[in-house]
């Protein structure tokens, strides 16, 4: 039973940098980064972590990793955006996540000391960030990937608005 109690045990992260975007409230916000194409924010790492950033001008795009910190509880069964059918949590982007951890693509225009500008956000300003990745075509790239129940519906999310249902 130890190997029950370790899965069980909290984790904790430490924020590296907040997230800075238009978006003050959630309604009205773009669901996904392909619906914010253009939207420019910014990405502030703490001077702490400011010395990780070396190299990263090189790359154009970064994955995001960041907590959901408006989401006070969770849903296993949610009624995503995109859909009228409830959903497993674990199918979709829903925020209201056992770990409210997001993952977001951004497009990386420019370092400046410890501070990047982005485009492409989808995210609450103010946001915690909790880590970033450089992405790289050669490792995250799937062209033959399919998307489950989302195949009937992906291509409404560069248009479609985030409500409160999520709130």
């Amino acid at each position: 039973m130890q190997d029950e109690k370790n899965r069980r045990d909290p984790i904790s992260f430490v924020p590296i940098g907040t997230i800075h975007t238009p978006f003050t409230d959630i309604k009205g916000m773009p669901i996904q980064p392909g619906g914010a194409r253009g939207i420019r924010g910014s990405v502030e790492v703490f001077c702490e972590f400011a010395e990780g950033l070396r190299d990263i001008d090189g790359f154009s795009h970064l994955f995001l990793i960041y907590a959901f910190h408006r989401c006070a509880s969770y849903q296993l069964k949610v009624i995503p955006f995109l859909d009228t059918t409830p959903r497993g949590v674990f199918a979709t982007r829903a925020p209201r996540r056992p770990n409210a951890i997001g993952l977001s693509t951004v497009r990386l225009i420019e370092v400046k000391g410890s501070t990047l500008v982005v485009e492409d956000v989808d995210i609450l300003d103010g946001t915690p960030l909790l880590d970033l990745k450089p992405y790289v075509p050669a490792f995250d790239s799937y062209p033959e990937a399919s998307a489950g129940w989302l195949e009937r519906s992906a291509h409404g999310a560069g248009t479609f608005r985030s409500d409160e249902r999520f709130r």
